[in-house]
């Protein structure tokens, strides 16, 4: 009797072990050993019946205590198990919750748009936007200080704002946010659909401004025509360009505009442009004199630039129904900054000149 107790107790703890096994291979192999447990404590329970009626009716009371002992036992461990595989599946499917939510696109972008990568992201624009100033203003100051050259060296001005703002962005895409190449393709193409409907002007403009830098219809510091405005280029953005008119206007002319429409350069990059200086005079003046005073005129100015020829022409218009001679002195001048004091200085040796010599009289200036 005490050795089929043994052996019961044996085929317990043995079940209890491989129950445990069986929590880490899954739960159908915990099905599987928990039925053949059970099928072997049944089988035992037979035996034990078997070795009951060998033994003699005398014992059969004590026997039947043990197998209900037994029969509890199996079925504290059966309960155990279920109560282990409930706890098992619970915990399993909270896991499967959690873990959508963890890869979810919303926690990716929230991990791509934290508060630390803004903040950094704002300082560097910040630095950014500094040493872009002040690379500006060195170059700037450099082109003035050197007359020779300050068209090359302003020209490298818009190059320095395209380049320096590109590298900025770069570095606090890829340096700092670092978005996953899928989330790149889908906010590029989110941003083009976005922009395309709503800033076409603005990609207009920007565009332009690049094939100004690239294509160099005109650069900073050359006189330019554009529509109805005429002056020095004083800056060249990605949006817009800016000249400085004879009246010292400020006039800011959309990049597609400069690029769409006809654009007249009056020195295309060189110190030197020419200037034309008209003046009305009378239609039975002696034009080989005048001729001869306003080529001296010109050849005297300080602005002159002597390089380059000087040409007088003479061209017949009609004013309030008289008819007029129309001096035109066409020379160029050392330094384009002085274009309209060149002008004004040629026009006032040339009339008073005129004057003193008796070619003309105070009546025929209109």
């Amino acid at each position: 009797m005490k050795s089929a107790l043994h052996i019961l107790l044996s085929i317990v703890l043995v079940g209890i072990h491989l129950v445990g096994i069986s929590q880490t291979n899954g739960f159908k192999s915990d099905d599987f050993i928990l039925e053949s447990k059970l099928n072997t404590v049944s089988e035992k329970l037979i035996t034990g019946d078997t070795i009951t009626n060998q033994v003699g009716l005398s014992d059969q009371s004590s026997i039947q205590e043990k197998k209900q002992k037994a029969t509890q036992k199996v079925d504290t461990v059966k309960s155990i198990k279920l109560i282990e595989i409930a706890e098992l599946s619970s915990d399993t499917i909270a896991n499967e919750e959690i873990e959508p939510k963890i890869g979810s696109p919303i926690a990716k972008i929230n991990d791509i748009f934290s508060i630390s990568n803004i903040f950094w992201s704002i300082v560097l624009i910040v630095i950014g936007y500094f040493l872009i100033n002040i690379l500006i203003k060195i170059t700037d100051s450099l082109a003035e200080r050197n007359s020779r050259y300050r068209f090359t060296i302003k020209g490298l001005i818009p190059i320095i704002k395209i380049l320096g703002w590109a590298l900025v962005t770069t570095t606090v895409i890829a340096g700092v946010f670092q978005p996953p190449f899928e989330t790149v393709l889908a906010v590029t193409a989110s941003i083009s659909i976005a922009v395309g409907f709503a800033a076409q002007d603005i990609l207009k403009n920007i565009f332009g401004g690049i094939m100004i830098v690239f294509d160099k219809p005109f650069q900073v510091g050359d006189k330019i025509e554009i529509g109805n405005y005429y002056g020095e280029v004083v800056e060249i953005g990605l949006r817009s360009t800016r000249i400085v008119t004879k009246d010292d206007s400020l006039v800011t002319v959309p990049n597609s505009e400069a690029v769409n429409n006809a654009v007249s350069n009056s020195n295309s990059g060189e110190s030197n442009c020419q200037v034309v200086a008209e003046i009305w005079l009378p239609i039975d003046l002696n034009t080989a004199k005048a001729r001869s005073i306003a080529l001296e005129s010109a050849q005297v100015s300080p602005y002159v630039y002597l390089n380059k020829p000087i040409v007088v022409l003479f061209v017949n218009e009609v004013k309030q129904q008289r008819s007029y001679l129309k001096m035109r002195v066409k020379a160029y001048v050392s330094d384009t900054r002085n274009e309209f004091v060149f002008m004004s200085d040629v026009t006032e040796r040339v009339v008073k000149e005129l004057l003193r010599q008796e070619v003309i009289k105070k009546e025929d200036l209109i």
